[in-house]
């Protein structure tokens, strides 16, 4: 068949267009693949972040190369690229969505890109369009998101997700159409390159017990709660906590809890975007990954961190818990609980779980494929034709 893609690629930056690109490399495998990517994803004054581009020298390529054809804020564009979507006749296209901001560009886009009056029941519709959704609803709502997600969502014929709990969220949303769970698939691209672990602790200056937060910190992330975890912690139960990643709010805020005492000098913060090269170090380095999510969809940071062979301590949110396989691949908390997080980061040391963990994740991360990914969206395109 012939397949295309809509959304972010590189040169962009982040999990959504590492994502989007691995898909790419995936289905180009199997199909004959076009991919639209975006001109302008975000307009500068709506970005938190220092750059929407990818600055890595080790970068993750497409298969082929992208049009950045779609404007976020440009309607003409959407228009064009509908054109193009038409023109390019794919069997099915997939569509990347995470944000209702996105909802006027890809919804129109994406309804564009089938020919007036055509379904795809009458085997002239091409393309059917398959809305990826990475998170339903935002994470940080605003009052217009209900109506922008509701038009950007009304421009798909089916819909995957990675989580029941997605799939719960889209029941009123998708009306009758299909709707497919599949887990997210691991980045094992991180950690392609071996890095020991005394390498990664030699480079970094760390030994002992150490946790790692990774990814973009933002309020539902968690971090507080991990910091009050750790300071309710029996001091000799771990050493060091890293801090991986580019701040979307200030670091004021956690300023009181990493100055406190029973935290000094055991945690480091790296607030940056860390480039691609850098990745596997951190994780190489670290006994386990802590993803204290107050609310999550899934997450790309615990399958880098499976990529990379790395247990991890997660909450029992959203998607988390269908990934983590308690006392397999890792530990798993309620939500907002600092206490229970302390417990958990206790017992995992004192048990000394993290061999036993990291077998449990070579044992399970092969579910988790891009292949797989393809053939489940192959599957959910032939249903509809």
């Amino acid at each position: 068949m012939k397949a295309a893609i809509l959304g972010p690629t590189y040169p962009h930056r982040g999990g959504i267009a590492h994502y989007t690109t691995l898909l790419a490399q995936a289905l180009s495998k199997r199909h004959e693949l076009s991919i639209l990517s975006f001109r302008r994803l975000y307009p500068g004054l709506l970005f938190p972040g220092t750059t929407q581009f990818d600055t890595s020298r080790d970068a993750i390529e497409p298969p082929v190369a992208p049009e950045p054809i779609l404007d976020s804020v440009n309607p003409f564009s959407w228009f064009r690229t509908g054109a193009r979507l038409r023109a390019l006749r794919p069997d099915f296209l997939v569509v990347p969505w995470w944000h209702p901001f996105f909802g006027p560009s890809l919804g129109t886009a994406a309804r564009a890109a089938r020919a007036k009056g055509a379904s795809s029941a009458s085997g002239g519709g091409k393309p059917v369009r398959i809305y990826l959704c990475h998170n339903v609803a935002p994470h940080e709502s605003t009052p217009l998101d209900r109506a922008l997600t509701a038009y950007g969502l009304g421009g798909a014929d089916a819909f995957l997700v990675h989580a029941r709990s997605e799939a719960e969220k889209l029941e009123r949303l998708a009306r009758g159409r299909p709707v497919r769970i599949h887990p997210h698939p691991t980045y094992a691209v991180f950690s392609e390159k071996t890095v020991s672990r005394e390498e990664a602790r030699r480079v970094l200056g760390l030994e002992g017990r150490m946790l790692l937060f990774f990814g973009y910190v933002r309020p539902y992330k968690g971090l507080g709660d991990l910091l009050t975890a750790l300071r309710l912690a029996r001091p000799d139960a771990w050493d060091h906590l890293v801090v991986v990643g580019e701040f979307y709010e200030p670091e004021a805020r956690y300023r009181p809890l990493l100055d406190d005492p029973a935290l000094h000098g055991r945690v480091r913060v790296v607030n940056r975007y860390v480039p691609n090269e850098e990745v596997a170090r951190y994780f190489a380095a670290a006994d386990v990954v802590a993803l204290p999510y107050r609310e999550a969809t899934g997450s790309g940071i615990a399958q880098i961190a499976f990529g990379a062979g790395v247990p991890v301590i997660a909450t029992r949110t959203g998607g988390l818990e269908e990934v983590v396989e308690e006392g397999v691949s890792g530990l798993l908390v309620p939500p907002r609980d600092p206490q229970a997080l302390a417990r958990a980061i206790e017992r995992f040391f004192d048990e000394n779980l993290g061999a036993r963990l990291r077998e449990g994740v070579a044992r399970t991360r092969g579910r988790f494929s891009w292949d797989g990914l393809a053939e489940a969206l192959e599957s959910l395109a032939r249903d509809c034709l």
